[in-house]
């Protein structure tokens, strides 16, 4: 069979590279009794929002296809609310209990068209990969994509049959560049090409498919789980701390060190015990 790329947006995956020199940063993985939380807005029709937690507003005019870093909560029961920007709690398109287990880590995306949308809320395992080793998850969150495949270009299929809000797991792949295509399953039709995907030894990714193959706006937003230091040349990780998240814009309060070369995302910082996120475009801090 030819292959034959179907009229969606081709996504170069410049990704980067030289990601966190780590510069003595302080652990920001969850503690014993805490666990760490980051939101991603992928419901493509959908305003920018604001993400409520216990009836105050903790994330201000998060837009399609952004994400907030990792923030640190105690462990529990979270009510979530989601508007949008600017409205109040009783115009909440999305209304969820979030249970947190301490020592775990999630990503809870807001999916599907505005009509249907809901929360999406994935387990994420920041366990390091071995020496030479990345980490890599997929998640299908296209409302109107079909079942997919992903594969290496002229290559073997390495996921198959990827329905919406399912995702691969976490697989171990070598730390190398790769060229990858989204296929509908079962074809060579290419929906997303992912060229010149660099994985970096020591890195734990999620890449989500978000958007819609109605209107050609079918995407990869790719996120940095963690990244860990490794010894060069030798077997054994080197023990340095993870740094994890994918934003895109740093807090003032935290390490330059946590910037990371993502085009999207939020900031977080993390205060005395308490939730509060930096706004991505305002400089308040909400409690």
């Amino acid at each position: 069979m030819s292959k034959r790329s179907i009229p969606l947006r081709k996504v170069p995956f410049m990704f980067l590279a030289a990601l966190v020199a780590l510069m003595g940063l302080s652990a920001v993985s969850a503690q014993s009794d805490m666990a760490m939380v980051r939101i991603v807005h992928a419901s493509p029709d959908a305003p920018a929002v604001d993400i409520w937690v216990n009836g105050e507003v903790a994330i201000s005019n998060l837009a399609f296809g952004e994400a907030t870093d990792y923030v640190e909560l105690a462990a529990g029961d979270y009510d979530v609310a989601v508007t949008p920007t600017g409205a109040g709690a009783e115009d909440a398109v999305i209304e969820a209990t979030l249970s947190l287990e301490a020592g775990a880590a999630y990503t809870v995306a807001a999916v599907g068209e505005v009509a249907n949308i809901e929360p999406l809320v994935l387990a994420d395992d920041l366990t390091a990969p071995a020496d030479g080793m990345a980490h890599v998850r997929v998640v299908h969150a296209s409302p109107d994509a079909p079942d997919v495949d992903v594969a290496v270009a002229d290559g073997p299929v390495l996921i198959q049959g990827l329905a919406f809000k399912a995702d691969s797991g976490y697989l171990p792949v070598d730390a190398m560049s790769y060229d990858l295509e989204v296929r509908p399953t079962g074809t060579e039709d290419v929906a997303i090409d992912i060229a010149g995907f660099n994985a970096e030894a020591g890195t734990v990714y999620t890449v989500m498919a978000i958007g819609l193959a109605g209107d050609g706006s079918l995407t990869v937003l790719p996120l940095v789980d963690a990244a860990y230091s490794q010894a060069t040349g030798g077997a054994d990780q080197a023990p340095a701390m993870p740094a994890t998240g994918a934003g895109g814009t740093a807090s003032d309060t935290m390490s330059t060190a946590m910037i990371l070369a993502i085009v999207l995302g939020g900031a977080a910082v993390i205060g005395g015990g308490a939730f509060m996120l930096t706004s991505r475009r305002q400089g308040n801090v909400t409690r």
